[in-house]
């Protein structure tokens, strides 16, 4: 057979056969091993990204876990806040009024002690005037004046002797 152009049909024929083993064993050689470590490579990257996944949706629930405790914590210092300050309030309150009662009774005694002061001032001030009047009076037919220099010295008059 003769074709123009000087074609070998029969290498062409062993080109192609070539061509078809070489794809072939490239196929069976490098593609098939190739996917199989693309298809592996790219399942442990998507499992590696589920669980940052789900450990992110974990931090997120741990972190509104947190958040709640610490806005309970917060009331709650709130509430024991409010607690002291009205346990203070209701302290000061206490304090004040027995305080109040203190100065009462204080003043109560010092006046009632103002009036047993006096009476027994007045009380002393009768027996004095009256211890005087004794003394001018038993004395009468005496000298004023030696009565009052007796008196001053400390003596007894010149009767009484």
């Amino acid at each position: 057979m003769n074709i123009p152009l000087n074609v070998d049909w029969q290498q062409i024929l062993l080109h192609w056969m070539n061509l078809a083993i070489l794809t072939g064993g490239l196929y069976f050689l490098l593609y098939k091993p190739v996917k199989q470590f693309m298809e592996k490579r790219e399942a442990h990257y998507r499992e590696m990204e589920e669980q940052a996944a789900g450990k992110l949706r974990e931090a997120e629930e741990l972190k509104a876990a947190y958040q709640a405790k610490l806005d309970g914590a917060e009331d709650e210092i709130h509430q024991a806040r409010a607690k002291a300050q009205a346990a203070v309030q209701q302290s000061v309150e206490e304090q004040m009024a027995q305080a109040q009662k203190i100065v009462a009774k204080a003043k109560e005694e010092a006046a009632n002690s103002r009036e047993h002061i006096i009476r027994e001032s007045q009380r002393e001030l009768r027996e004095l005037t009256v211890a005087a009047v004794k003394k001018l009076t038993v004395k009468a037919d005496t000298d004023l004046f030696d009565q009052f220099l007796d008196l001053a010295e400390g003596g007894e008059s010149h009767e009484e002797q």
